[in-house]
């Protein structure tokens, strides 16, 4: 945890109001300071999360068929202007023996979505991590996310989706693969 005190961070976000044009004290807004410091605890708890604490517990398996978890629900925070971006993940491994629970692969991403984040970085981080932990043959990460911080400020357009992606191993050059991935990324999203 943060070497500030919770009560410093609550008064910086008093000042921030103030800073604002409104009353701290304003009865609608006096709570705020805390309840927001609660918020940010959850909604960044990334920082308090390790992957590799996430991905210990694995299973043997002979398995040497994709495994894809699409449509993951995403919700991380832009670093430039600590707007939320909103979207979905899908994460592809080629297991070499190892393979994770599903739900692990989910927790994985928030270790890093939940971190004042760029797009970019969080889609690599998801990727080398899982690589790093379990050793598969190859990875593939997916992002498609909306950012708030383009369609409430600056340029203003609401519709526009931002998509990366990662590709490690087997993935790198195995356009078959790679297919194979994309194929059933979007049979999912047609099913669910």
């Amino acid at each position: 945890m943060s070497k500030i005190s919770k009560e410093k961070a609550v008064e910086a976000v008093r000042t921030l109001i103030e800073y604002l044009g409104d009353d701290p004290n304003r009865p609608g807004v006096i709570e705020s300071p805390e309840r927001i410091i609660k918020s940010f605890e959850e909604i960044y708890r990334g920082y308090q999360l390790e992957p590799k604490e996430i991905l210990k517990k694995n299973f043997d398996s002979d398995t040497k068929n994709l495994i894809v978890v699409s449509g993951i629900e995403l919700y991380s925070t832009c670093e430039h202007h600590m707007l939320p971006f909103v979207g979905k993940c899908h994460i592809g491994y080629l297991p070499d023996k190892k393979i994770v629970g599903v739900s692990k692969l989910s927790r994985l991403m928030d270790v890093f979505a939940r971190r004042l984040q760029i797009q970019e970085r969080l889609t690599n981080q998801i990727a080398n991590s899982l690589m790093e932990e379990i050793k598969p043959l190859g990875v593939a990460v997916m992002i498609e996310a909306q950012h708030l911080c383009m369609a409430s400020r600056g340029v203003n357009k609401q519709a526009t989706k931002m998509t990366t992606t990662a590709m490690l191993g087997q993935f790198e050059n195995n356009f078959e693969l790679k297919n194979e991935f994309y194929r059933l990324i979007s049979s999912n999203s047609n099913q669910v």
